[in-house]
């Protein structure tokens, strides 16, 4: 026990190693707190160390530098060297384009800059800087969705379920409020996110129409009485319904509601502002259309087709926005200053189509020439040649043909022509393949396909190109 307690006083003092430089560093870097809770588990850890191997030998004899100040800087570095946050950036090899699981929309450059220049310091985020006094924070965006959508007023709330909930809230909760809706339209998306049980739980009582596959204007009328505070329609989003059907347009329900003075809102799910189908897509109906329309009150999701932040727009009437502005929900649902940046950058984009396309990374991976896809994976696969000692020994690559999806919702069962790189490795099977590429710092998220690991090469980036070379170089360091 002498020969432990003489051991044990030889350990520096906690604030000894804390003033050592390179532990100094460290606490600029990742907090006092962070770096002391640490030093002091490591300690702790040493302690254990030296009483198990004077307990298994009683002489046993222990180097003094072990008990130095430089030894636990040197264990303090190697941790934090090797730390990483649980939310960390991935390679996107899935070839889903708006990938929920993987953060969906990424954002433009500048509208990364706009965040950061924003929320690094103060700004006038609710402060009119005309009338010196406090102002409104969703006027940053509101003038561009009018501009880019022809609507009177937008305001911006953190998801599109939050928006749907709060139009419902505002004029259809309390008894005997109804909300009329096809029975076609009353569906799921992904998170178990049901319109059904939205319309229950902001208060409105959800009447029915229609069939299935079937509604016609007339199945509305029929249920319209003086209980009606809405009429709803839903866009599908992520099923289509073909064959023996029918579902009223919006310019129908639009009539209807102007004949019968109700508002009509629209649930657009992802939202877009361009026609996809000038690159081959399928149409999605865009929000201008809508709004076009005469639809009241149209809600979309901002990080999905519109390729920005999360977020749930509201735009449309001004009489009908401002009662959902005011409903006091909005505190609860708005959002906060780095949405509303990188939304306000996302759509100064739109102000002009062409610039959005080449600069908002959701549109421009989307309509991408196939010529340009293979490129990327053809520079992909000679960068990969050139270390034989993988290309030869532990790997086979090939660049093949497959197909992509849209993602989040979008465009529904439709797959967009893609390249490939086709990896297979001489021990591992494509799972433990996939395993292993999920574990490394910089992730990457394939998918398997007919016994091989496919890395989807429309939705890998530039810059992703290195460090997915970086990656086949560790994993066959482990294979070695």
């Amino acid at each position: 026990m002498n020969r432990l307690n003489e051991y044990l006083r030889k350990f520096p003092k906690i604030q000894l190693i804390l003033q050592d430089e390179d532990v100094k560093k460290l606490i600029d870097k990742y907090s006092y707190n962070a770096v002391k809770d640490k030093l002091e588990e490591i300690l702790s850890e040493e302690k254990e160390k030296i009483k198990i191997k004077i307990n298994i030998k009683d002489n046993a004899i222990l180097e003094d530098n072990i008990f130095t100040t430089e030894h636990f800087a040197f264990l303090l570095n190697d941790y934090f060297n090797n730390f990483s946050f649980s939310l960390k950036r991935v390679i996107n090899g899935t070839g889903v384009v708006v990938h929920t699981n993987l953060g969906r929309s990424i954002l433009p450059k500048a509208a990364v800059e706009n965040v950061f220049k924003i929320s690094s310091s103060y700004s006038n985020l609710e402060f009119n800087l005309e009338e010196g006094k406090r102002g409104r924070r969703y006027s940053h965006v509101e003038i561009l969705l009018n501009r880019i959508l022809n609507c009177e007023a937008a305001i911006v709330v953190n998801n599109n379920a939050a928006a749907v909930f709060m139009a419902l809230n505002t004029f259809a909760a309390g008894i005997k409020k109804e909300v009329i809706v096809s029975r076609g339209e009353l569906v799921e998306i992904g998170g178990s996110f049901r319109i059904p049980d939205i319309m229950k739980a902001s208060g409105a009582q959800l009447i029915e129409v229609g069939t299935t596959n079937k509604t016609k204007i007339n199945d509305y009328e029929l249920e319209i009485n003086e209980n009606t505070a809405l009429l709803l329609k839903v866009h599908h989003s992520n099923f289509k319904m073909t064959g023996f059907v029918h579902e009223v347009n919006s310019k129908e329900l639009v009539e209807t509601g102007k004949k019968y003075n109700i508002p009509v809102m629209e649930d657009l799910g992802s939202g877009s502002f361009i026609k996809f189908e000038k690159f081959g897509l399928p149409k999605e109906p865009t929000a201008q259309e809508v709004v076009n329309a005469g639809i009241d009150i149209v809600t979309f999701s901002g990080d999905k087709l519109l390729g920005g932040p999360q977020a749930g727009i509201i735009a449309g009437k001004k009489e009908y926005v401002d009662l959902i502005a005011k409903n006091p929900l909005n505190r609860a649902f708005r959002i906060d200053k780095m949405t509303l940046a990188a939304l306000e950058a996302v759509l100064f984009e739109y102000l002009d189509i062409n610039n959005a396309i080449k600069n908002i990374p959701t549109l421009r991976l989307l309509s991408q020439n196939i010529s340009e896809i293979k490129k990327r994976g053809l520079k992909l696969f000679n960068k990969i040649k050139k270390l034989e000692n993988i290309y030869t020994i532990l790997y086979t690559f090939n660049i093949i043909e497959d197909f992509s999806i849209v993602g989040g919702g979008a465009m529904p069962d439709y797959e967009i022509k893609t390249y490939c790189l086709s990896v297979t490795h001489k021990f591992f099977a494509a799972e433990k393949l996939s395993e292993i590429f999920r574990g490394l710092q910089i992730p990457i998220i394939g998918k398997i396909k007919d016994g091989k690991f496919l890395i989807d090469l429309r939705t890998v980036l530039d810059d992703d190109i290195n460090d997915i070379i970086g990656n086949f170089i560790k994993v066959s360091q482990i294979s070695n």
